[in-house]
């Protein structure tokens, strides 16, 4: 495994020790998402339940020589069924995890934030992505770029959470939240200085916990130790930060594919706050994206299986 992947590779290994994630993949009609569970299932990520219209997922597999004959298939006539048939087997306890196929994100995530779907927690929902950046000693989390488009200080407050959260499912020791902007200095003139100022004082108060958060920064002192030494920053996040919080959707769609498309970044995504893990993923990415994705899913249910113990 060349080094490009060795983050990745580093998760999937460890995810080998843990039993298969049962997983509902929604709508797995098209040659990537079908390819995708089946490829994330030999490697022992996840044990899949193949959830959409049977006829054609079955001529997608023997079009592409795919072999679905070891996974149940639960036959939903289009992607909205496929959706809703795949929350209902959570809400069965028969699966731990959802993984989108080759559905739109809008479809998927209406099933899983209907009222009545099951699926809801007290926190708001939002995706993260595990960023492996050719160069950069760490994957990246970066929050949120695909879900929540202008978050409120409020919704940040859950988005923030769910990515500390995430960071500690991976074992990261030591979470360093940089809340980014285009500066560093609380300007009134720019609200998501404010937001970043308010969401570290919540740290403070212990509303938001199990990180160190600073900002606001921008990006070139959040990541690099000597932009941050040049303009004098002094904390214990600037420069070394592993979590990047964007202040809206646009910035952080724009700084992930710019990772992706400029630097060789991969993006493994992943959907928190909801009641199991929602792999995410695109036709775009590669086979080791997709795998990471479900090594993440993986990794975030095995947290919640100890947190559940630990309560009980």
């Amino acid at each position: 495994m060349n080094d490009k992947h060795a983050k990745y590779q580093r998760l999937i290994d460890f995810c080998k020790a843990l039993p298969p994630l049962p997983t509902a993949v929604a709508h797995p009609c098209d040659k990537s998402s079908l390819e995708g569970a089946v490829e994330a299932a030999q490697l022992g990520l996840i044990a899949p339940i193949l959830v959409g219209p049977s006829a054609r997922i079955r001529d997608v597999a023997q079009e592409f020589s795919i072999s679905i004959s070891d996974y149940p298939l639960v036959d939903a006539p289009y992607s909205e069924a496929a959706a809703a048939e795949a929350v209902q087997l959570v809400r069965e306890g028969k699966v731990e995890a959802l993984m989108k196929g080759s559905l739109h994100t809008d479809e998927l995530m209406g099933a899983v934030v209907k009222r009545d779907s099951g699926m809801r927690t007290g926190r708001r929902v939002s995706h993260c992505f595990v960023m492996d950046v050719p160069g950069h000693e760490n994957a990246l989390i970066i929050t949120d770029a695909a879900i929540n488009i202008a978050p409120t200080l409020e919704e940040k407050k859950d988005i923030l959470q769910n990515a500390i959260d995430l960071a500690h499912a991976l074992m990261v020791p030591e979470v360093r939240v940089a809340v980014l902007s285009a500066m560093e200095l609380v300007n009134p003139k720019v609200p998501s200085t404010i937001d970043a100022a308010a969401l570290c004082k919540m740290v403070d108060r212990r509303q938001i916990t199990g990180a160190l958060v600073d900002g606001p920064l921008a990006l070139d002192n959040a990541i690099d130790p000597e932009a941050a030494r040049i303009k004098g920053i002094d904390s214990r996040v600037a420069g070394r930060a592993n979590v990047l919080m964007v202040p809206d959707l646009e910035a952080g769609n724009m700084l992930a594919k710019s990772l992706s498309f400029l630097a060789g970044a991969d993006a493994a995504g992943i959907v928190l706050g909801a009641r199991v893990p929602i792999i995410l993923t695109s036709r775009a990415d590669s086979a080791m994206t997709r795998r990471a994705s479900c090594a993440v899913a993986a990794l975030v249910a095995k947290a919640r299986r100890d947190a559940g113990k630990a309560m009980g």
